[in-house]
């Protein structure tokens, strides 16, 4: 199963083939070859490290306001916490599919609002992340409480503990391990979005990747790729020491307000004064089974490719393992809207190619939590075929990739909510859909169309959410969001 949707691969692979022009090639080899030899100028090098260090302050400032503010909205998203406290968990389910439209928006969109409400603030960015990421975390939050019985709770509810004491002995640590690894995922997540914010011009090294890349600077691109990977694996370490973590934290708050212009932002435009008179007229001009047709097809070409390229990829590099670890971390590195102006300098755009480069970057999400549950699967039953005479492709397939496809498909189909809320981010740069629409919409201020927009975006990640959850139910299995 987790193979089927590597087969959307060949009709993909033929539609670039058509889409492929020579123009851009000698520049997409030259960008590659820098990747060997980036600059190691000092000017350039203070400058990176400088609008790294922006970068990280604006990412773990959202990522703390956004694991606290999830964390509580996730109690309160919770049915089983509701019932714990006598309530009948019904509020809990209508709050929880509220939070929806929020974080049915990405991030940039997020930002490109906010500035257009707040202008140029340090309080856009952090809010843009912090936004969503709450949303999200708050999901995370009840599904991971809903979906597990304890004893232990029970038995203390029928003893006469109070609700509060059961809740804090019983139900949150068992959901703990889960809930802090997701906590720790979510600040990788927040240090990328920081970046995308970045490349459309929201500071930090984002910004001075994207103007590197315009000007085919591939070498000083380069150097802060590696800079910004060097920072991401410094944080993965730090993901397995709390005391370091905190410590680092701690240094970033203190830090923030003289880094970043964090003074109340005020008002420059506002939602409120459109006239009720144009609600109608803007719904009825827009083509809206073009562009959401368009949002889906891009959304379900890339979900294909991000969930079918990692288990390809491990069936071809069964004896080079080593090499599919940085695999996935480069496709996470590189934004989206880098990825998809490199892939422009080679084929046409279409919503094929904004597929891809979505696929692309999500794939390494998708390969990384491959890996992982691989690393926690025996390798008793895989040892066992291949000594039975099993060749060593069929003995994975079965004895590894089989254990695992139920969770990593269940992970996909909740990355099918990601990958639909980052149409806005391809959009932005050829794609098609509603992201493409959206930003048109806010370059020329139609407050309007913008408005149902956002409630389109709601809606269909309302659905996803409902398809996904039942699709897991159907599975027996469950995933989170990382």
């Amino acid at each position: 199963m987790p193979l089927l949707p590597s087969l959307l691969l060949l009709p993909v692979l033929l539609r670039l083939f058509m889409d492929l022009h020579a123009g851009g090639l000698n520049l997409v080899l030259r960008f590659w070859q820098a990747a060997l030899q980036p600059s190691l100028d000092p000017v350039l090098l203070r400058s990176l490290l400088g609008a790294l260090a922006t970068t990280l302050l604006m990412a773990v400032l959202s990522w703390v306001i956004s694991t606290g503010a999830g964390l509580v909205l996730g109690l309160l998203c919770s049915q089983r916490v509701a019932r714990l406290f006598g309530a009948s968990g019904r509020m809990s389910a209508v709050l929880k599919y509220l939070l929806a439209p929020i974080r049915a928006l990405h991030e940039l969109i997020w930002g490109l609002l906010l500035l257009q409400l707040f202008g140029l603030n340090g309080w856009v960015a952090v809010l843009a992340i912090s936004l969503p990421y709450s949303a999200l975390m708050a999901r995370v939050v009840a599904d991971q409480l809903d979906n597990r019985s304890s004893s232990a709770a029970e038995a203390l509810r029928n003893g006469g503990a109070p609700a509060g004491s059961t809740l804090i002995t019983a139900v949150l640590p068992e959901a703990a391990s889960g809930l802090l690894s997701h906590s720790g995922h979510r600040l990788d997540c927040a240090l990328l979005s920081a970046v995308l914010l970045g490349v459309f011009g929201l500071g930090g090294i984002g910004t001075d990747l994207a103007l590197s890349l315009q000007s085919l600077r591939f070498h000083e691109v380069w150097s802060g790729v590696w800079v910004l990977a060097t920072l991401m694996l410094v944080l993965d370490r730090l993901r397995r020491r709390p005391l370091l973590l905190g410590l680092l934290v701690l240094l970033c708050l203190g830090s923030a307000s003289s880094q970043l212009d964090l003074t109340v932002p005020q008002f420059t435009q506002t939602l409120l004064s459109i006239p009720s008179g144009k609600f109608l007229p803007a719904l009825l001009e827009t083509p809206w089974a073009e562009l959401i047709g368009g949002t889906l097809l891009v959304t379900f070409i890339a979900a294909a490719i991000a969930i079918g390229l990692p288990p390809l990829v491990l069936l071809l590099t069964l004896d080079h393992r080593t090499l599919r670890q940085p695999l996935w971390a480069l496709m996470r590195l590189i934004p989206v809207p880098l990825t998809t102006l490199l892939l422009l300098l080679m084929f046409q755009p279409s919503a094929v190619l904004a597929a891809v480069a979505l696929g692309l970057h999500h794939s390494g999400v998708m390969g990384r939590v491959m890996e992982e549950d691989l690393n926690h699967c025996s390798s008793d039953t895989t040892k066992a075929l291949h000594q039975l005479g099993a060749s060593q492709c069929s003995a994975v397939l079965y004895g590894q990739l089989g254990p695992i496809s139920r969770p990593y498909l269940a992970y996909g189909l909740v990355r099918l909510d990601v990958i639909l809320r980052d149409t806005a981010v391809v959009g932005m740069v050829g794609g098609a859909g509603l992201g493409w629409q959206l930003i048109d919409a806010l370059g020329s201020f139609h407050w309007a169309l913008v408005v149902w927009l956002l409630l389109a975006y709601g809606v269909l990640t309302l659905c996803g959410e409902l398809i996904s959850g039942w699709l897991q139910n159907t599975w027996s299995c469950k995933a989170v969001e990382a």
